[in-house]
């Protein structure tokens, strides 16, 4: 996928993960997906820390702070969709039975953001870009490459979503599995999918993953573990689309990494 500049409005633009112990963090994604880090101010926010492939932005970082830890947030990658008008969209979620959690707030002169909550609880944010415009590079090595919903009520999620943002879902039932897949309006090709938790899935909450591509799944996740992360869905095959493993960072917080099948189709089904 090529470099990007600008992102269309309802395409996931920007993944930053609120952490603990920021510095072990950076030298945990550092050694597995070769980012490095530009540490930039963030006014009464402190420090915010941006990862970098060929000097292009990818995600951010952030020390979650003391009050964030204090009412019990743990460590976390949240996904980032754009919008053209955050005030406009904060409005139509809660119309649509969502949850403003916070904002809609300016950060600085790089844009206009909110965390929102989807009517199953899942959270997710919204970007309006004024000079940031998100993430630089998509779908290559060390890149996000697809975002997934794993939720209770998917048709709920569904309806949400797609009147917030007009997506179209490509819905599949491989081995009974119910696997929705999104696309941006006018986008060529899907960014992400949407599935139900389910039983083996245990006592978790509604949640955004991302996935970053890699070229070694099997190599990253052992990579990871030895870099004091840990790994919460072993490597496992997606047939004909690809491989992935689910892990956390040292800190907690969980993401996925991915590489495409030798023929590829569309990343992110289970």
């Amino acid at each position: 996928m090529p470099e990007m500049s600008n992102h269309a409005p309802g395409s996931f633009c920007w993944a930053e993960v609120g952490t603990v112990g920021a510095a072990k963090s950076k030298a945990f994604y550092s050694e597995l997906l070769g980012w490095k880090f530009d540490d930039r101010p963030a006014g009464d926010f402190g420090v915010y820390s941006i990862g970098q492939l060929r000097g292009r932005d990818i995600c951010g970082m952030y020390e979650l702070s003391p009050e964030m830890k204090k009412q019990g947030v743990p460590p976390h990658w949240m996904s980032y969709i754009a919008v053209k008008d955050a005030d406009a969209t904060c409005k139509r979620v809660s119309e649509l039975g969502g949850t403003v959690i916070q904002g809609p707030f300016d950060v600085m002169d790089v844009g206009r953001m909110a965390v929102l909550a989807d009517p199953t609880g899942a959270h997710f944010s919204i970007w309006g870009a004024k000079t940031h415009k998100g993430s630089g590079i998509l779908g290559e090595p060390g890149a996000p490459c697809w975002f997934e919903l794993a939720t209770k009520g998917l048709d709920k999620a569904e309806a949400f979503y797609m009147k917030l943002f007009g997506w179209s879902l490509k819905k599949g039932n491989d081995g009974g599995v119910a696997y929705y897949e999104i696309t941006n309006p006018g986008a060529p090709y899907p960014m992400g999918g949407m599935m139900e938790l389910r039983k083996e899935h245990g006592p978790v909450p509604p949640h955004w993953t991302v996935y970053f591509m890699t070229n070694d799944v099997d190599g990253d996740a052992s990579r990871a573990k030895r870099l004091g992360g840990q790994v919460f869905a072993p490597p496992m095959d997606i047939p004909r689309v690809g491989r992935f493993s689910v892990l956390a960072d040292p800190a907690g917080a969980s993401f996925a990494i991915f590489k495409l099948a030798e023929t590829p189709t569309k990343p992110g089904k289970k």
